[in-house]
């Protein structure tokens, strides 16, 4: 028995279809994505300047402080970096006194990254303000949407991510 208009409304696929409104409204997405890329690289241009940081820097020290110490390679990966870039960038956060390099606790011959955290104790105030802004606006958003936000963000992260990969190769 075919569905009613209702069920159809309920399952999954419902809205994907090809539509001219579907259209706009990913075509909205895209713009809106592309609008928050650009302010997002901005602010974190601005914050990393603070720090005598470039974006790059900046950004891989917030790698670091989520996931803890990690391997050039692990960095690499994570960043979608070149190694050889991976090395000039753990080099400079050395010389800045942002990152050390450390010996792995089981593997001697392997090295880890690390964040320095006495350093970065300033950057906690400089997020403070966009953390009240970011929570104001969740407000609006009920649990479920904020899901869905969560859920598309995960998602275009990692395909962002598998993108930079294939562009270092």
């Amino acid at each position: 028995m075919p569905k009613s208009r209702t069920q159809q409304d309920q399952s999954p696929e419902a809205g994907r279809e090809r539509t001219p409104e579907r259209a706009d409204v990913v075509a909205r997405l895209s713009a809106a994505g592309r609008a928050n890329s650009a302010v997002t690289v901005m602010f974190h241009s601005a914050v990393a300047a603070r720090q005598g940081l470039n974006a790059t820097e900046s950004k891989t020290l917030d790698l670091l402080m989520r996931k803890g110490p990690l391997t050039a390679k692990d960095l690499a990966a994570e960043t979608g970096l070149a190694p050889a870039s991976v090395t000039g960038l753990v080099d400079r956060l050395e010389s800045k006194g942002f990152a050390r390099r450390v010996k792995h606790p089981t593997d001697k011959r392997r090295v880890l990254v690390e964040f320095r955290t006495e350093k970065m104790a300033g950057l906690s105030e400089v997020f403070a303000d966009w953390a009240r802004e970011v929570e104001a606006l969740c407000e609006e958003f009920t649990v479920e949407e904020l899901e869905t936000v969560i859920r598309f963000l995960d998602g275009a992260a990692d395909r962002q991510r598998r993108a930079a990969a294939r562009l270092a190769q």
